[in-house]
């Protein structure tokens, strides 16, 4: 079966958390509020497979296991728009934009074949499904698939990194175990957040000060505009 997609620049899916890859992350510091993302998923999750090879594995107490994907995320709350897009809901650094927002609406996390469920614009958006649209999704193969390869190869290439952050959070953090299983229990998937920093001193990173220097004013804008937010939405749920 064909699937056809196009992007019609909406700029819909340019709100909220953006996954990563360890290389866009330290890119993009200036730039994106950076936190890493833990997502939990039980055993039996079609996804489970792809998330321990990219990810990590955990033993729980009761000697089930999850996956748990790791993943550096510039950090935006649902409501916020990407800091790169313009008031044209055009991207302002389109030629140099991370790899998560090439291969969009594709999700390298996932099987490949289960990539076609994606292509579903959510509720709000505008993407072009329509037979005048390009077909991108055949037989259960992506057609135009750089992008997808491309970030696909990336997070092969930093799991070993992610493993190490996964590993020395597990010993010093032993906390995060509970947290992430209690995340398994919600609805929807649960997330738990770690900070930066502690990716940066786990995996010993040479340039941790120039990193923690480019996201200082970041995390202070960020944290003013979503202050002043917070603040006029008590008045006006007050009122």
């Amino acid at each position: 079966m064909a699937h056809h997609f196009e992007c019609t620049a909406c700029g819909k899916c340019c709100y909220g958390q953006v996954p990563l890859t360890i290389s866009d992350a330290f890119s993009h510091a200036a730039r994106f509020p950076l936190a890493l993302v833990w997502t939990p998923l039980r055993q039996g999750s079609k996804d489970y497979a792809m998330v321990a090879h990219l990810g990590t594995t955990v033993r729980l107490a009761n000697r089930k296991e999850l996956a748990v994907l790791i993943v550096p995320t510039a950090y935006i709350p649902p409501a916020f728009p990407c800091p790169a897009l313009n008031a044209d809901n055009l991207c302002s650094i389109h030629s140099n934009k991370p790899l998560r927002c090439r291969t969009m609406p594709f999700y390298p996390y996932r099987d490949e074949q289960f990539q076609a469920e994606l292509l579903t614009p959510r509720e709000g958006w505008t993407c072009d499904t329509s037979e005048s649209a390009p077909v991108v999704f055949h037989d259960k193969k992506i057609v135009f698939r750089e992008d997808f390869d491309q970030e696909r190869d990336a997070l092969e290439q930093q799991h070993p990194l992610i493993q190490r952050y996964a590993d020395y959070m597990l010993k010093y953090t032993p906390q995060l175990l509970d947290s992430l299983a209690k995340a398994t229990l919600k609805a929807k998937a649960g997330q738990v957040v770690t900070s930066l920093s502690s990716f940066l001193t786990a995996t010993r990173n040479p340039d941790a000060k120039q990193i923690a220097q480019q996201q200082l004013p970041v995390l202070r804008l960020r944290w003013l505009i979503f202050t002043a937010i917070t603040r006029i939405g008590r008045k006006k749920w007050l009122i």
